[in-house]
C-alpha cells in the first residue's frame, strides 16, 4: 500500500488532508480514485489507514479508516555524521541509511574533506536531502521521518558527542592488526558490559564517519577527548559513503534490529 508523510497538522480528528507533491503523486502518478486506501504518517506520532474520498492534483481529502501502531522504527536512535564527500555521495547515504533506519544524519565539515563547501547552497541542498530522506521513509515504510540537519562545523560536531549514550567514530586505524580489539562489535560489547548500553531500552547512538581524506590525527585526538570512542569496521579501507551504512547496519544488528545480540524492541 502506498505510504506518504505529511506534517502533523494535516492530521485531524477523522480526516487527513494531503496536498502538493504529495497530492499531485496521488491523481497524476499513481491515478488514484475515491474509494481507494493509503497509509498516511505525520513522521511523529501519527500513522493510519485512509480511503481517498476528494481528490484534485492539488489537494487530497481522505477519511482515516484505521489507526496503526508506530512500531516499525529501531529502539538504537542512530544519528549517522557523515564527513561531506564530495559529488552526490551524501545523496546515496541519506537514501540508503534512511531505508536502514537512521534516526538523523548530520553533516559536518572537517579538515581532509575534498568537497568545497559552499555555504550559499547550503539551503537549496538541505530541501534536497530532506526529500530524499522522506521518499526513502515512505519506500522503506518508516514510521518515522529522519531528520537532516545542517551542515556542522568540527567544533560543533564535538559539542554534539555528549548529548548521546554511546559516539563511535570509525577510524582506519583501528581493528587493522590481529588480536586488537577495537571493531565495532568490540566496542558496542564493552558498552554493554560497562552499563552504557542497556538492551531492552531506547539508546541514543552517533555513529561518526569521515570524509574521503579520512580524519587527521588531530581530529582523532579531540574528537575522543569529547568522549567518542575509536571503532574499526575490517580490515580493509571503505569508501565514505560506505562506512557509514557498514556501520549503521553492524548497528541495527547489534540493537536486535536484524535478529543480533540485542533486544528486538520498538519505539
Amino acid at each position: 500500500m502506498q505510504r506518504y508523510f505529511v506534517s502533523p497538522e494535516q492530521f485531524g480528528d477523522s480526516t487527513v488532508v494531503l496536498r502538493g507533491e504529495d497530492a499531485h503523486h496521488m491523481v497524476k502518478v499513481m491515478r488514484m480514485k475515491a474509494g481507494d486506501e493509503a497509509i498516511v504518517a505525520d513522521g511523529v506520532s501519527q500513522e493510519a489507514r485512509v480511503v481517498l474520498t476528494q481528490l484534485s492534483p492539488s489537494e487530497v481529502t481522505a477519511d482515516i479508516a484505521e489507526r496503526l501502531p508506530m512500531d516499525r522504527e529501531p529502539l538504537w536512535r542512530v544519528t549517522v555524521a557523515q564527513g561531506l564527500p564530495k559529488g552526490d555521495k551524501m545523496e546515496l547515504v541519506i537514501q540508503k541509511g534512511t531505508e536502514l533506519g537512521a534516526f538523523a544524519f548530520l553533516p559536518f565539515q572537517s579538515e581532509r574533506m575534498v568537497v568545497q563547501y559552499d555555504a550559499r547552497k547550503e539551503a537549496k541542498r538541505l530541501e534536497r536531502w530532506g526529500r530524499i530522506a522522506k521518499e526513502a521513509a515512505e519506500q522503506a515504510h518508516r514510521s518515522r521521518l529522519p531528520e537532516v540537519r545542517e551542515v556542522h562545523g568540527w567544533k560543533q560536531l564535538l559539542a554534539d558527542v555528549p548529548r548521546h549514550d554511546l559516539a563511535l567514530f570509525c577510524y582506519e586505524a583501528e581493528g587493522h592488526a590481529p588480536g586488537i580489539r577495537t571493531g565495532l562489535g568490540d566496542r558496542i560489547r564493552q558498552a554493554r558490559e560497562s552499563g552504557v548500553l542497556k538492551d531492552g531500552e531506547p539508546q541514543a547512538v552517533l555513529l561518526i564517519v569521515g570524509p574521503e581524506g579520512g580524519f587527521s590525527p588531530r581530529e582523532a585526538e579531540e574528537i575522543q577527548a569529547a568522549g567518542a570512542l575509536a571503532a574499526g569496521l575490517g580490515r580493509r579501507i571503505l569508501r565514505a559513503e560506505t562506512a557509514g551504512l557498514a556501520g549503521l547496519a553492524a548497528l541495527m544488528y547489534e540493537s536486535g534490529e536484524m535478529g543480533g545480540r540485542g533486544t528486538s524492541c520498538h519505539r
